[in-house]
């Protein structure tokens, strides 16, 4: 399951499909929040702009 994480990672870093290695990572047992939390961890979390 770790190295289906990493796979989803370095594919986050770069310009491929994420959905062959999310589902690898799905196929691995990983979580939800496991997946989305590898996610984030590249691309951070949106926070929308406050307007006043």
């Amino acid at each position: 399951m770790k190295a289906a994480l990493a796979n989803l990672e370095a594919a986050c870093a770069g310009t491929e499909n994420l959905m062959v290695p999310i589902l690898e990572a799905v196929r691995a047992y990983a979580t939800l929040g496991e997946i989305c939390g590898s996610m984030r961890g590249v691309f951070g979390e949106y926070n929308p702009p406050t307007v006043i």
